[in-house]
């Protein structure tokens, strides 16, 4: 028919055919024109590898995992065998793997799940500053029930104090939750020296690692928490795909009710294909971790530098501390962020303003607020994110572009600055 997208087998594409594929112009380009993606942070391309587990699940694994027949057996054989990897990746027990939607859906169960299984015990909740809005709007959340909670600020290069969180700490205190990578700045919380200040208290402890997984080691045991939320998408997994890590004797309470799918924690007919596309992304994220992260921190080092250099009155934001080695938060000065993302995006350059799951709304970013970024500052600064599929040339047109976009912007300001 005419107008029609040819079908593309994924099975025949390699993950360098994909990546070639995204970069290089071509009428017939079955991954979409070519552009320039810096917003990994937000989400990342699937892998043909992934796409390609997801497709044999679809096909072929097409049961209902609870069903007792066959179809049935073989789409639960599958959902184990993927549990067992993410398991694996994480340093955790099959059993401690709940299965999700994703970060959201994972984040929620954490904070819900645990105070409503300690609400006898206390209603106390300590949350970082600079949390993803799930947790924030969880944390909030109970406190409007009737809970409180206390919110524990930063540094300016947005780190988390221990003994900052060892203060915060009640009698009452049930659970504390500080991210493990924040998605804004990519900042690495010391949430291992968190973790051993809170068990001492007898308090649990929740991270958000979501943007840890994938590109710094996460190991469940080694930081010492209790429930930890990864998502696959970040790490070239589908979308709606994620899991709650569960230390073994952790009280939840589950938020759903109709089943007793995942250990009668999150009831529901599990995503077959998600989840074994999950599996796949999480195998992959693993595989040469130290060698990848270091090509990708070389490349966002390429980036800052040339930001400040060519681009001119820009700000790391976090550049001070321990930073995961994808994400650059840049504070361009005299060049609005919106404006900024617009031009980029009108150039084939995919950037983003801050965290996705905020940006509908205009209030700036409440984490670079919380490192004490005026609200003009904030408003002028940019989240570009790398991949393991971003090239050199591309940091380098990057760069190019954003030094012309921003001459051009500031020309035009109103104040002349």
């Amino acid at each position: 028919m005419a107008g029609c997208k040819r079908k593309i087998d994924l099975r025949r594409v390699s993950a360098a055919d994909a990546a070639r594929a995204v970069r290089e112009p071509s009428a017939g380009n079955p991954f979409g024109p070519r552009r320039i993606y810096l917003d990994n942070a937000a989400s990342t391309p699937v892998l043909p590898e992934v796409a390609a587990a997801m497709a044999e699940a679809l096909a072929e694994r097409y049961g209902n995992p609870s069903s007792l027949h066959g179809a049935g057996r073989d789409a639960r054989k599958a959902i184990e065998d993927a549990r067992a990897v993410v398991a694996r990746v994480l340093g955790a027990a099959p059993a401690e793997i709940v299965l999700t939607s994703g970060g959201t859906e994972s984040d929620n169960l954490a904070l819900f799940g645990a105070a409503a299984a300690l609400r006898g015990r206390g209603r106390h909740v300590v949350v970082s500053a600079v949390e993803h809005p799930a947790v924030l709007a969880a944390a909030r959340a109970l406190e409007s029930d009737g809970g409180s909670l206390a919110v524990v600020g930063v540094d300016a290069e947005g780190r988390v104090s221990p003994d900052d969180v060892a203060r915060a700490l009640r009698p009452d205190t049930v659970l504390v939750s500080v991210m493990l990578v924040n998605n804004e700045t990519g900042v690495i919380q010391p949430v291992r020296e968190i973790a051993r200040i809170a068990h001492e208290r007898g308090v649990l402890v929740h991270t958000d690692a979501v943007q840890a997984l994938g590109q710094i080691p996460v190991d469940v045991r080694a930081l010492g928490v209790d429930l930890l939320t990864v998502s696959a998408h970040k790490i070239h997994g589908p979308k709606g795909s994620g899991a709650l890590y569960v230390r073994k004797g952790t009280p939840l309470r589950p938020r759903q009710a109709g089943g007793h799918q995942e250990g009668d924690r999150r009831p529901g007919t599990e995503n077959v294909a998600g989840i074994v596309g999950f599996a796949a992304a999480a195998s992959l994220a693993l595989r040469d971790l130290p060698a990848r992260a270091a090509g990708i921190r070389a490349l966002r080092d390429r980036l800052e530098a040339g930001l400040v250099e060519r681009v001119g009155r820009v700000r790391i934001n976090g550049a001070g501390a321990d930073r995961a080695p994808h994400i650059t938060s840049a504070t361009v000065a005299g060049a609005g962020g919106e404006a900024l993302l617009v031009s980029l995006d009108l150039e084939g350059i995919c950037v983003s303003t801050g965290s996705a799951c905020a940006s509908g709304g205009a209030a700036p970013s409440h984490v670079l607020a919380a490192q004490g970024l005026s609200v003009e500052a904030a408003a002028g600064t940019l989240r570009l994110s790398l991949s393991g599929l971003t090239t050199a040339e591309e940091i380098d047109r990057a760069v190019e572009t954003l030094s012309r976009v921003a001459m051009r912007l500031r020309a035009i300001a109103p104040d002349g600055r």
